[in-house]
């Protein structure tokens, strides 16, 4: 599922990104996306290639990974995100869902750390 008002466009740093073409309330689910969920031993493969950019740790151990479908792979990172995604590892589902309410024309934004509001730098700061 994902709400008819989103749409992929391009941005001005980031390449592509996920915009809205209507207001959204707090706490509105916006996309429930299917994952593809993949064992430590092809983690090790995908992390040879381009790929390794748009996945996601999995499982409590976090010893698999998923690439989600949808629009979920083209959210671009934020440490003060607008929506915040959460992982049902028995439904193998990532659900994207806004934090704020978000203007029309606004691009959404995920956390990679997990969290919304979470600072720690990531792979590509921590350089």
């Amino acid at each position: 599922m994902i709400l008819p008002c989103l749409f992929i466009a391009p941005t001005p740093d980031m390449g592509r990104g996920v915009f809205t073409s209507a207001a959204l309330e707090a706490d509105s689910i916006v996309e429930i996306a299917p994952v593809v969920v993949m064992n430590a031993q092809d983690r090790i493969l995908i992390d040879q290639t381009t790929l390794h950019d748009y996945i996601f740790e999995w499982g409590d151990d976090q010893q698999k990974c998923c690439m989600a479908l949808g629009y979920v792979p083209i959210y671009n990172h934020s440490y003060s995100a607008n929506c915040e995604y959460d992982m049902d590892y028995e439904h193998d589902t990532i659900t994207i869902k806004t934090v704020r309410p978000i203007e029309a024309g606004e691009e959404l934004f995920i956390n990679y750390n997990g969290t919304w509001d979470d600072t720690k730098p990531l792979w590509f700061d921590a350089k």
